[in-house]
């Protein structure tokens, strides 16, 4: 009898809160409540991505600056935070100054904030990709022009920078941007995402075609640097030198998808006659590649006019006799 009384009373309650609809005043004050509290976060969301880009460009003066907000940043993190002793952290530093001291491991740091601070940049509610090209590309550029610091700091530079010290001591470490590529040496997507597609937005197909000559010399030095640690001493690799398995593959299956990728985007791009007759030469070049079949078959679909379509027949009332109509 309790337990029925008890259901009944739950089963009244429950009616109750179901049959309490929000009425326009309460959903407007909701709202505004909602409004205030969003405000409160973005507000100090930004503050703190306005602290952090202050301490990165003041850092991003000279490679001193740079090693001194790195070990600020690790102070914090693994020892202030976690409660751990200066003496600690002092000895810590003690065992790594031969790898803190090396100029290789600063250039590294400097090359990994600069792609942060880009990277925030790029988070803005009003960024610009296409007006970020420029800066990314010089930091594209003068990293693959310091062989040194890229086959010695491969760990650092290929690290997604949201996740660096610089980030997590600053707390954004959870920054997300779409189609943004994280670390300098994802080549693919910062060429894709960022340096190619202002030259195909104004039909600049000089710029387009230098802009993928540049991406295969840098692909080419990154996979030399993976697997040969750069006997060339950061030239990129040529079927004219001496190489490995895993180089052969890179430069016989690899780089021939690289370049067919380049020509197929200066055909899209304005650059038919010049470009089709290099894919031509492409496939005739590299007939026994995989892919060889597939590229066949996409030259040919670039080549083919699109057929217009046929506006529809008139239709026919099949219900009147056909002397009638033709009289008619």
């Amino acid at each position: 009898m309790r337990t029925l009384c008890l259901i009944l009373c739950l089963s009244s309650f429950c009616g109750k809160l179901a049959a309490d609809p929000l009425s326009a005043a309460d959903r407007e004050a909701l709202l505004e409540n909602l409004e205030k509290l969003r405000g409160t976060v973005t507000g100090r969301v930004d503050a703190r991505f306005r602290a952090a880009i202050a301490a990165y460009r003041s850092a991003m003066s000279d490679e001193k600056a740079v090693m001194e907000l790195y070990l600020k940043c690790v102070k914090k993190l693994d020892f202030d935070d976690k409660h751990r002793k200066a003496s600690e952290f002092n000895e810590w530093r003690k065992k790594q100054e031969d790898h803190l001291n090396d100029p290789a491991t600063r250039r590294a740091l400097m090359y990994q904030l600069y792609w942060l601070v880009l990277t925030l940049q790029a988070a803005s509610d009003k960024a610009d990709l296409s007006k970020l090209a420029a800066p990314a590309q010089q930091v594209v550029d003068d990293l693959f022009g310091d062989v040194a610091t890229l086959t010695s700091q491969r760990d650092v530079l290929g690290q997604n920078v949201t996740s660096t010290v610089f980030a997590r001591a600053y707390e954004i470490e959870g920054v997300s941007v779409e189609k943004w590529p994280f670390a300098p040496l994802n080549l693919e997507q910062v060429y894709d995402s960022v340096l190619l597609p202002p030259s195909r937005t104004s039909g600049n197909i000089a710029a387009l075609r230098a802009g993928w000559l540049k991406r295969l010399r840098q692909e080419a030095v990154v996979f030399e640097d993976v697997h040969a640690k750069s006997k060339s001493n950061g030239r990129p690799l040529s079927p004219d030198t001496g190489h490995s398995q895993e180089q052969e593959k890179f430069l016989t299956e690899t780089l021939p998808d690289l370049q067919w990728q380049m020509e197929t985007d200066l055909f899209r791009c304005g650059d038919q006659r010049a470009a089709a007759l290099r894919m031509l030469s492409h496939i005739e070049k590299h007939l026994t590649h995989r892919n060889a079949c597939k590229w066949s078959d996409e030259l040919k679909k670039l080549l083919t006019p699109v057929q217009a379509s046929t506006p529809a027949t008139e239709a026919v009332d099949t219900d009147t006799p056909a002397r009638q109509r033709s009289a008619e």
